[in-house]
């Protein structure tokens, strides 16, 4: 990119943080990174003829500061479960009652009556997936379904690991690895927790969300990440595996909102109906290599999809752990721990 479009692209969000109105006829999406198939917003488009505009968020953090701003322009946002109860709670979410739409019966009845919205008063699935690590079996060649292998790696991985940079995912990893409860307030256990995570740290050379191009780039051989984003750096990296390991893993889910002050609220609402629709869910999982959480949308899926080892959870291993919201006075402890692995 040019220095002259970096400046434009520079002013023209400092306009939109100002809160400016983006026009009639658009939808301004706030979502993930490398996220969004660029096939499905051309297909919005030319259906409903609306511009849409698309800014990215490394973290639901980020996502929920910029949001409780106030006046941000955006319309829809991607919060992972765990946020969407604190975001009602705040209430910056629309209740646009996507459980009556057109679409909604196309949702999978395992994902309607969830715990972060039961019944889908606000909210509609994006993606889902889970979150362990991939590893280079060239690279190390013994058995990889252990959380072992980031916390106390051998030699040959050791220096060669990146982690995610999310305080949520190290430290429930830790707490599995441990054999600990997930919000734990149990401050002996805190401080097991603390130790093992500084002394890895030795043991890692990054802590970043790229994780797909650290691993294409063979900047690490082991990174703690994401089931579709392992498959997209298998791609390019053939000996990468995703590990599910033994001591447990996590399940997540992203969810299309409607943000309560959002400019363009009718066009938002006809983006959520359209995400409903299977063949509409599959661009984004032939995308970005997740499950949708929409029935039917495997007919219209890629093939390598339907029989992928990191989609496909092998017999045997542990049920994905979807962790709940945790207490304030247990995320202002995981705050102190995590400001010291930081530093």
């Amino acid at each position: 990119m040019t220095q002259k479009r970096t400046m434009a692209a520079t002013l023209a969000a400092a306009v939109t943080l100002a809160g400016t109105a983006w026009g009639e006829g658009e939808l301004n999406i706030y979502n993930w990174g490398n996220y969004t198939n660029p096939e499905l917003i051309e297909k919005f488009e030319k259906e409903f003829d609306v511009k849409v505009n698309l800014d990215d968020y490394d973290s639901n953090e980020i996502m929920l500061a910029k949001v409780r701003e106030g006046s941000s322009g955006y319309d829809i946002v991607v919060p992972s479960g765990y946020t969407v109860p604190i975001m009602i709670e705040q209430d910056l979410l629309a209740e646009v009652k996507p459980n009556e739409m057109e679409n909604f019966g196309n949702v999978d009845p395992r994902w309607v009556d969830v715990y972060w919205d039961p019944g889908r008063n606000y909210t509609v699935p994006w993606l889902w997936g889970t979150t362990a690590f991939t590893v280079d079996t060239e690279v190390y060649d013994g058995d990889i379904n252990t959380l072992a292998l980031m916390f106390e790696p051998p030699q040959e991985l050791s220096g060669r690991i990146n982690m995610l940079n999310d305080m949520p995912e190290v430290i429930n990893a830790a707490l599995r690895y441990r054999g600990y409860e997930r919000c734990n307030s149990n401050t002996d256990e805190l401080r097991d927790v603390t130790e093992l995570l500084m002394n890895a740290k030795q043991h890692w050379r990054t802590m970043d969300y790229a994780t797909i191009e650290k691993l294409t780039s063979n900047d690490v051989d082991l990174s703690q990440t994401w089931n579709g984003a392992a498959m997209r750096a298998r791609e390019q990296r053939p000996t990468l595996q995703y590990a599910y390991p033994k001591e447990g893993f996590a399940g997540w889910m992203d969810n299309a909102a409607v943000l309560k002050d959002a400019p363009n609220m009718e066009n938002a609402k006809s983006f959520m109906n359209f995400m409903m629709a299977p063949e509409n869910a599959a661009l984004n999982s032939n995308f970005a290599r997740y499950a949708s959480g929409i029935s039917g949308s495997e007919e219209f899926m890629i093939e390598e999809l339907l029989d992928a080892p990191e989609i496909i959870i092998p017999e045997g291993a542990p049920e994905p752990d979807f962790v709940e919201p945790c207490a304030q006075e247990v995320t202002d402890l995981y705050n102190r721990i995590w400001t010291k692995l930081k530093q």
